[in-house]
C-alpha cells in the first residue's frame, strides 16, 4: 500500500468513526425525546456532548492528514437507528428496555473503535491519533458500563 493509499485508508477509517459518533448522537437525541426521566436525560445529553467532542477531535486530525471530514451518519444509520430508530419504539418501552437498547448501541460504537485500532492495514504511525482513539474508546467503555449498571439496577 502506497503512502497516499495509506493516508486515504486512515481518513476513511476516521470518517467511519465520525459517522458512528453521529449515529450515537442521533440515537441519544431520539431516546431523550422518549423519556422524561431527568437523570437519564442528563446522562444522555452528556453522551451526546461526548460524541460531539469526539467528532471535533477526529475532524481536526483528518484535516492534519489533508482529508475532508465526513458529515452525517452511516449510510443507512444501521448501527444506531437499529436500536433507536423511531420515537414510537420507546413509547411502550420501560426503563430497562431503553437502557438495554442503549447498551447495545454502546457495544456497536466500542466495536467500531476497536476495529479501527486493530486494523493491520492502517498502521497508525502517529501516536497522537492512537492516543486520541484509545481515549475515545475508554470513554465509550465507561459510558457502556454506566448504562449497563443502570440497566442491571432496574432488573434487580
Amino acid at each position: 500500500m502506497g503512502v497516499l493509499q495509506h493516508v486515504q485508508h486512515q481518513i476513511s477509517a476516521l470518517n467511519d468513526l465520525i459517522k458512528i459518533n453521529n449515529d450515537r448522537i442521533a440515537g441519544y437525541q431520539k431516546v431523550n425525546e422518549a423519556t422524561e426521566e431527568t437523570g437519564l436525560n442528563l446522562l444522555f445529553n452528556e453522551y451526546i456532548d461526548q460524541s460531539k467532542s469526539y467528532v471535533n477531535e477526529i475532524r481536526e486530525y483528518i484535516h492534519v492528514l489533508g482529508g475532508d471530514p465526513a458529515d452525517g451518519t452511516t449510510l443507512s444509520g444501521k448501527f444506531y437507528h437499529a436500536w433507536m430508530d423511531v420515537k414510537s419504539v420507546f413509547v411502550n418501552k420501560d426503563r430497562h428496555g431503553i437502557l438495554a437498547d442503549c447498551e447495545y448501541g454502546e457495544d456497536i460504537a466500542k466495536k467500531a473503535y476497536r476495529a479501527a485500532l486493530d486494523d493491520k492495514e492502517l498502521i497508525w504511525e502517529d501516536e497522537q491519533v492512537v492516543t486520541l482513539l484509545n481515549n475515545h474508546l475508554e470513554g465509550l467503555k465507561k459510558a457502556h458500563d454506566t448504562i449497563k449498571s443502570l440497566r442491571d439496577t432496574v432488573s434487580a
